[in-house]
């Protein structure tokens, strides 16, 4: 973005009302001049012709400063949310755009630097660390297959379990950094996933209380659902209650429930109250990304249910 002189909105748009209007009045002069002299409808003809050139070029005028660069900063956004690196715009109109474009490029760049970080981060650990753990897992079965007393055997079924606890949070934090780039913009209902999930999960019975559009694909949508049922049945629930309404979404289901000490940390990824059950404590935190990558926020709840539970309230942007 070049230095140089632009005019501001204000007088863009100033002047061209003092054009429209002064015009306008010069024009009803020369019909009254020229209608004499001409004929009415010449002089009408020839002052209309004139003024229709004169409006192109204010036309024109007004497409350079405010029509192009708005929808060259809108090509540029809509580039770099689909992960494609565009040319900068060139041309930012009056100095109030040329402003706003460049807070734009700005913010547009760090959010780009910000993902890649977060990607090259989570592909850089999980490659780094796949080789050693691969390493323990085939050493912990060799073992496994040898005659080993008690303490030693013990020793064993600790490191094979910590390998495979490692491997279940490295594809735990994957599916995360993933979760961050997904685009699951558009709309579906609950009744459209739920039956799936049904399939997936027996011994849940799943009501559907409300079952308006949400700003989800089906696939968005029965990601989000597919965790949150998941950490319900791993709780003990067995109903879960499913409410849609415009702008939210309560998931709410009769298991264990969530202590208080635990309702300002569950979002934080790997915490888990069942690390022994193989719980990688990154369901929620999954969740949580994927729904603010698409300007939505979940928050835990209170439970309809009088016998206690759990239940999610999920908020989306106007």
């Amino acid at each position: 973005m070049t230095r140089k002189w632009r005019p501001s909105l204000a007088l863009v748009l100033s002047g061209a009302l003092a054009f429209t209007l002064v015009f306008s009045l010069i024009g009803l002069i020369a019909l009254r001049l020229l209608g004499p002299e001409i004929g009415f409808r010449n002089a009408g003809q020839l002052i209309a012709l004139v003024i229709l050139g004169l409006t192109s070029g204010l036309g024109a005028l007004l497409i350079r400063f405010l029509i192009g660069p708005i929808r060259a900063l809108a090509r540029y956004a809509s580039d770099m949310r689909r992960g494609h690196v565009g040319p900068l715009p060139q041309h930012f109109g009056t100095r109030e755009l040329h402003a706003l474009a460049g807070s734009v490029v700005e913010m547009a760049e760090a959010l780009r630097l910000r993902e890649a970080t977060i990607r090259s981060y989570s592909d850089h650990v999980t490659h780094e660390l796949k080789s050693p753990v691969s390493a323990m897992v085939a050493a912990a079965e060799l073992l496994q297959d040898r005659p080993l007393d008690g303490a030693d055997r013990a020793l064993v079924d600790q490191v094979a379990g910590a390998a495979a606890e490692m491997n279940r949070q490295l594809d735990a934090l994957r599916r995360v950094a993933r979760a961050r780039e997904a685009d699951y913009r558009g709309e579906a209902r609950p009744s459209e996933v739920l039956p799936d999930l049904d399939r997936k999960y027996p011994g849940l019975s799943v009501d559907i209380a409300g079952d308006a559009p949400v700003p989800l694909t089906a696939e968005g949508l029965g990601l989000v659902l597919d965790q949150l049922l998941s950490n319900a049945a791993s709780h003990g629930a067995t109903s879960v209650r499913v409410e849609a309404a415009p702008g939210r979404l309560v998931v709410a289901d009769n298991g264990s429930g969530i202590p208080p000490g635990n309702r300002d940390r569950i979002f934080q990824p790997f915490f888990t109250t069942r690390r022994e059950g193989g719980g990688t404590g990154m369901g929620l935190a999954i969740v949580q990304s994927v729904l603010a990558a698409h300007r939505a926020e979940i928050a835990v709840a209170d439970t309809p249910d009088a016998n206690g539970g759990a239940a999610f309230e999920i908020t989306f942007a106007d």
